[in-house]
């Protein structure tokens, strides 16, 4: 079965409340339910929230007090993978029976990470990936991701992966997912500006895959009062606008782009459509020069430490990132 019905949603997080922003998901996940969508793609940083408009107290050489205050209410926002947030959200997925690709912000011990974790339609976590190059101020509170979490899953609706934000800016992990195989490429963003939509169309037609682009809508209300944004204290203050698009092979827009509310688009594909398209441009195949080019990708974990016993070698596994993707292997624990 070459032929899906798929979708994103549009929608903000309520910022540091993430026991709200999952009441929230769960409402937009019924309403999908309803539309017996195959996969449903939410926008980054979706669980954990973007904090767009904070500058965390820093300036070059100076960090404030205020500022690691933010920077413990972000960390304590963001959730472990896997651990019970987790397994809330793959009940959602189970419930409508869909893959479900989602942003959240990962804490692995004190570091966090932008995010992107896969479900399957019986609610288990497929996979996850790191955001491998967080753009200008987003270094103050994010890591890097490396190369062991890139992820193409092979599934009955589709080869499904995803590039969050500007990341689908970088040409040689485009080239990966390609090398992949991917044909439906998951864009979880919060970069609003009409350049993005370019992009989109861009990224759809040099790898004929369908691209699902979701963005965040997100008011100043969605934040609490305390939240000292440069964007001011009006509650109807839009922080991200929207933009949320379906992208088919050939660059043609299917579905969106939608600003200045939360909304839920979805559209019809055809799988067969990536093979159609790449009957005359297969970048990572017949119009790939492997004897002028060369990309090698390093998919080896890189952790912080490592520890010799009796002589070898030992990859440290204090960090997150070094546990299997299980449920029952969840640590438990947090700081209030």
């Amino acid at each position: 079965m070459t032929k899906h019905h798929v979708g994103v949603i549009q929608a903000g997080s309520s910022l540091f409340d993430t026991p709200r922003t999952l009441e929230r998901m769960a409402a937009h996940c019924e309403a999908a339910a309803e539309q017996a969508i195959d996969l449903v793609v939410f926008p980054e940083a979706y669980i954990g929230g973007y904090p767009k408009g904070l500058d965390f107290g820093t300036r070059v050489g100076i960090r404030t007090p205020e500022g690691r205050d933010d920077f413990l209410r972000y960390w304590k926002s963001a959730i472990e993978v896997p651990g019970p947030e987790t397994g809330r959200i793959g009940s959602f997925a189970a419930m409508m029976k869909a893959y479900l690709v989602v942003g959240v912000i990962e804490r692995d011990g004190a570091t966090l990470y932008c995010t992107a974790l896969f479900f399957a339609p019986d609610g288990s976590l497929l996979a996850k990936h790191r955001k491998v190059m967080p753009t200008a101020s987003e270094r103050l509170v994010w890591g890097q991701g490396d190369g062991s979490t890139l992820p193409v899953l092979d599934t009955p609706v589709g080869r499904i992966g995803a590039a969050i934000c500007w990341e689908n800016y970088m040409p040689a992990l485009r080239q990966t997912l390609y090398g992949k195989g991917i044909n439906l490429w998951c864009a979880p963003t919060v970069d609003e500006r009409d350049m993005w939509q370019s992009s989109m169309r861009h990224i759809a037609y040099e790898g004929r895959t369908f691209v699902l682009s979701a963005c965040q809508y997100l008011t100043r209300a969605d934040a609490p009062e305390d939240y000292d944004g440069i964007q001011g204290k009006d509650p109807s203050t839009v922080l991200i606008r929207g933009g949320s698009v379906i992208v088919g092979p050939m660059g043609d827009v299917l579905a969106g782009p939608v600003y200045g509310k939360e909304a839920i688009i979805t559209a019809e594909i055809d799988l067969c459509d990536t093979i159609r398209g790449k009957y005359d441009l297969d970048v990572a195949g017949h119009y790939a020069r492997p004897d002028i080019f060369e990309l090698t990708v390093n998919e080896t974990p890189r952790r912080p430490l490592a520890f010799s016993v009796d002589g070898g070698r030992q990859e440290a596994v204090s960090q997150m990132n070094a546990l299997p993707i299980r449920e029952q292997d969840m640590r438990e624990g947090s700081i209030e």
